[in-house]
């Protein structure tokens, strides 16, 4: 059998660990399916679980369940030991376990290159802290919630076969997507939009799985075309310090667009388990006919994000999940009542984006970037909507601006994210005089200078 596996794992060019991370992730989709024959509410958390932690198991070995109980365990004793804090001290100790794991474990290498179980940890790490913090919400008077919150919180201490379904469940701690625990219990217990007598039919997934199949395949397959041409390997090369500023520019544009394809490839696959599931579904459209909509399994839009005209539309399409996440569990709650959220919100969650990444300078650099470059594209969005609508022309150029804005930043950001250490990320955005990093600071500076009208900029707020 390990014969087998090193001349499956050579003939496709990975090591024998990524490969059967690989199988053990491509297998959550029949393991997933099957969840939809088990019967019973218990039977169907046990299956959940169990299916979850064996594929860990099998992909990573028995160290990686002992480092999952860890978060997991701090997590549910928190709830039933001290429910008035609950949220707190699981956000600190998870993060904090996570950061020590990362310093120790990750060797700074992706999901396709790397067997570490970082990644899993990663997200069973924001599932447990959503699961703890709305299960904290639950004694809070529902005046003081926000509507994410009432949507979410837990009135209940989750039994602990819950508790673990919902950790495991889809074996979506391997890569995403994070989805809340009130969910998971409604997606089981079939209530909410899953009830037999809600709205329309029970929708057939089938299609929807197809889809993000072959978009997996088409990934994968542009993925593994373009890497050879475009390494990342080429930023400490002599022959790129020799190329003009032009073309190191369109390097870098090509190397971010590369590397993007590796995760729409994870994802679709994350999508298709979800799907199968039924766990994705969420809801239907209002269009006539109805259609089933999956956005609790969708983790990105590729055209969203290859055409984004603002940056600060990046976060709805990329990663989508734990964008949400960020935005319900820090953003929001860093917003004091009364008050409006302005760039230290934006920046400090961010900053906790980059530590949940792990603590590498190209991480931090890459998301203390990524508010500069968010804030930035805000701005020119003000500016858009100050110009009248006479002066159609205009509008067009500023929105054109916006587009090429993002499309610079964001993959000139993305070598730090792609090569982790200090010295490349620092060497690679000077190598084209710090183009990406000046022009936020410039548009964002001059974003105090040149303010829209009030009525403009109310209007900006609100659809922003």
């Amino acid at each position: 059998m390990e014969l087998e596996m090193e001349l499956m794992a050579s003939a496709i060019g990975v090591s024998v660990p990524v490969l059967r991370f690989l199988l053990c992730f491509v297998s959550t989709i029949p393991v997933s399916f099957l969840w939809r024959f088990v019967p019973g509410r218990i039977p169907k958390h046990i299956y959940a679980a169990a299916s979850g932690a064996l594929l860990s198991y099998i992909s990573f070995g028995f160290s990686s369940i002992l480092h999952f109980l860890v978060p997991i365990l701090i997590g549910y004793s928190s709830m039933l030991l001290y429910r008035r804090k609950c949220g707190v001290i699981t956000f600190l100790a998870g993060f904090g376990y996570l950061i020590g794991c990362n310093s120790k474990y990750v060797n700074g290498e992706s999901l396709l290159s790397s067997f570490s179980n970082i990644g899993a940890l990663m997200v069973l790490t924001l599932k447990v802290i959503s699961c703890v913090i709305n299960y904290n919400d639950g004694i809070l008077k529902e005046e003081d919630l926000r509507e994410a919150q009432k949507k979410n919180r837990l009135l209940r201490l989750p039994s602990l076969i819950e508790y673990f379904g919902y950790c495991f469940c889809c074996g979506s701690h391997f890569a995403g997507p994070v989805y809340e625990m009130k969910a998971y219990l409604d997606w089981t217990e079939q209530k909410g939009i899953w009830s037999p007598h809600g709205k329309g039919p029970t929708p057939s997934p089938y299609g929807a799985v197809i889809r993000a199949l072959i978009q997996a395949a088409v990934c994968m397959a542009l993925y593994l075309y373009l890497e050879p041409h475009f390494p990342l390997s080429r930023f400490t090369d002599s022959v790129y310090q020799q190329w003009g500023f032009w073309k190191r520019l369109s390097y870098q544009y090509m190397a971010g667009f590369t590397a993007r394809w590796k995760y729409y490839f994870i994802w679709s696959i994350s999508e298709a388990s979800m799907i199968i599931s039924g766990l994705g579904f969420s809801g239907w459209s209002n269009s006539s006919p109805q259609k089933p909509r999956w956005d609790h399994a969708k983790n990105v839009d590729i055209l969203g994000v290859e055409f984004a005209r603002s940056a600060a539309e990046l976060p709805l399409v990329w990663n989508i999940q734990v964008s949400t996440w960020l935005r319900y569990y820090v953003y929001e709650r860093l917003i004091q009542k009364g008050k409006k959220p302005g760039f230290l919100q934006l920046l400090a969650t961010q900053t906790v984006s980059a530590i949940w990444h792990g603590l590498y300078p190209g991480y931090i650099i890459f998301f203390v970037q990524s508010a500069l470059m968010i804030a930035g594209s805000k701005v020119i969005y003000r500016w858009q909507l100050a110009i009248p609508q006479n002066m159609g022309l205009v509008r067009k150029i500023l929105t054109f601006a916006n587009f090429t804005y993002t499309l610079l930043v964001l993959n000139y950001s993305a070598v730090g994210f792609m090569v982790l250490s200090m010295h490349e990320t620092l060497a690679s955005y000077g190598s084209v005089y710090y183009i990406g990093t000046i022009v936020p600071i410039v548009v964002f500076l001059l974003g105090y200078i040149i303010k829209p009208a009030k009525t403009s900029r109310s209007k900006a707020r609100k659809e922003q």
